[in-house]
């Protein structure tokens, strides 16, 4: 295997960077196929639709983008302070406070005291918010088990090892 940029190819147009782009681009908004082999398109198409099914879900749960992270965290590791919320969301403390306020309006948590220490409270996503989001995403979880039970042992390992290293790209690309 060789390391040639696709570029550079037999019988392949020359692209710059900026026509890579704008293409991707283009693509990306109005649904064309995209070339066969453009897996970095696909990684993008894939973002694209986890960012379009975040807002359809906070628009059905009737929250916003931190009150959807904010149940995301207190559904999946339990309940939390709204300290613990507010680095996990990374928002300060006291946007955090009116994230809270909304969210408790619309009943989807409930502020309790710390069992051990009364100063501090305690958020508690609803069950009934928990389920209601759990509906929402139970498709999603689905169809994804079933591409993946759908793959032999062989392509799991190509997928699961791209994967593994596409985490790692982003994790370097963020401080």
């Amino acid at each position: 295997m060789t390391d040639i940029d696709p570029r550079e190819q037999p019988g392949q147009p020359e692209r710059d960077d900026r026509t890579d782009r704008d293409d991707r681009t283009r693509a990306r908004r109005d649904g064309r196929e995209l070339p066969v082999d453009d897996i970095r398109a696909r990684v993008q198409q894939v973002a694209v639709r986890q960012q379009r099914f975040e807002r359809h879900l906070a628009e059905r749960l009737g929250v916003d983008r931190a009150g959807l992270d904010a149940m995301d965290h207190l559904i999946t590791t339990g309940p939390a302070t709204p300290s613990e919320l507010a680095r996990r969301v990374e928002v300060s403390t006291a946007a955090m406070t009116l994230v809270l306020n909304r969210l408790e309006s619309a009943g989807h948590v409930r502020r309790e005291r710390h069992p051990s220490d009364g100063r501090k409270l305690v958020v508690t996503a609803e069950q009934a918010s928990a389920d209601r989001a759990y509906e929402q995403v139970l498709p999603m979880i689905e169809g994804i088990e079933r591409l993946v039970e759908g793959m032999d042992d062989a392509e799991r390992a190509v997928v699961q090892r791209f994967l593994d290293r596409l985490i790692g790209v982003y994790d370097d690309a963020t401080p």
